[in-house]
């Protein structure tokens, strides 16, 4: 039988430096690709016309030196920033909150990366997330949690299609992210110390107001922050500054606390109210894409997650004459967020997800 090929794709981190390790062992052949995404990332910026390297390319090229493996630099400058850095910039000018990595994911990593995997010849391309690829018995290929339920990255992987997950192998699906470090220390790879980042990879210190601030001034305009009758309370420097939930840093007094529940762009009004009004008994959502099944049928319930990191909340699906999904909540969820995306599981398999739209209230 024929060594099959596996492209890692290498951000110099310890994820995905040990992803090349563990299938190196195992017997595949390796092939290192870092994707150069950005001049202007986390904590560094620099200036590729003029040779220089960033950190994730160099880190990335000392571990497939040391591993004994071939190493590729891509550069996907352009493509990022129309497709990840682009959209970001613009769901904010829209007053909603982006989620750049599950954007990412399909049309950078698993998309332009895979294909140039397999243009080199790679039969997978394998990825530090911690999620597992599964199968059902009617052939579909799946996305399934990562066993370690604090570091599960299965909700950004939710619009990859099918043609893209035959192609996947996630090696750290099956550990803890501390088995990962351990084995990193045990293999001697030169990154096995590096701090771990969770920050966005393009917005400089994380600080995606002053990232607007430089890139869209356009779509920063003072206005007020008013309640639900209209009543001015104060004002703000920009409704994009704002999220959904958001309590301090208004400005505002009040006798009970006050959070942002609607973010109004065309009004250019933040409007808040108190704690009750931040949570919705369901929500309206577009652009969905399935993984476990091939369509929705009205009726069908999951576990719904509106954000990464939250906790599932049961929910009923029924498809709407418009062409939105309508979910609706057993129990209310706080914060539900235009521009978010809300997710579904059963169990641990990831059945999809979509793009929410709007907060359902009544």
């Amino acid at each position: 039988m024929d060594k099959k090929t596996a492209a890692v794709a290498m951000s110099g981190g310890v994820d995905s430096s040990l992803t090349a390790a563990l299938l190196a062992e195992k017997g595949y052949k390796v092939i290192g690709i870092t994707m150069l995404l950005t001049e202007e990332g986390r904590s560094e910026t620099v200036n590729v016309a003029a040779g220089e390297e960033p950190d994730c390319v160099r880190d990335a090229k000392k571990v497939a030196a040391a591993l004994g493996i071939e190493h590729h630099t891509v550069d996907f400058r352009q493509e990022f920033q129309e497709n990840v850095i682009d959209y970001f910039l613009s769901e904010y000018a829209k007053g909603r909150t982006p989620n750049p990595c599950v954007m990412c994911n399909p049309s950078m990593k698993f998309g332009l990366l895979l294909d140039k995997a397999r243009e080199l010849g790679a039969d997978f391309l394998a990825t530090g997330h911690y999620a597992r690829i599964g199968r059902l018995q009617n052939g579909r290929y799946v996305v399934k949690k990562g066993l370690d339920e604090h570091k599960d990255q299965s909700y950004a992987l939710h619009r990859l299609p099918q043609k893209s997950l035959q192609h996947i192998l996630l090696p750290l699906g099956d550990m803890t992210k501390e088995h990962a470090r351990e084995l990193a220390e045990k293999m001697n790879l030169p990154v096995a110390h590096k701090a771990e980042s969770q920050e966005i990879c393009f917005v400089p210190h994380d600080d995606y107001k002053a990232f607007l601030k430089k890139h869209r001034p356009e779509c920063l305009h003072k206005g007020n922050i008013v309640n639900d009758e209209g009543k001015v309370l104060g004002r703000h420097n920009g409704v994009p500054l704002y999220t959904i939930g958001q309590r301090k840093g208004l400005g505002i007094a009040a006798p009970e606390p006050l959070y942002v529940h609607k973010l109004d762009m065309q009004r250019n009004e933040v409007v808040v109210g108190g704690n009750t009004s931040v949570f919705a008994k369901g929500l309206l959502a577009g652009d969905a894409n399935w993984i476990a099944i091939e369509h929705l049928e009205d009726g069908m319930e999951f576990g719904a997650k509106i954000r990464y990191g939250k906790r599932e909340a049961q929910a009923r699906l029924s498809q709407q004459a418009d062409g939105l999904l309508r979910v609706d909540f057993a129990e209310p969820q706080r914060a539900v967020t235009p521009g978010q995306f809300v997710v579904f599981y059963d169990g641990d398999v990831l059945v999809g997800g979509a793009r929410i739209e709007q907060a359902i209230n009544d």
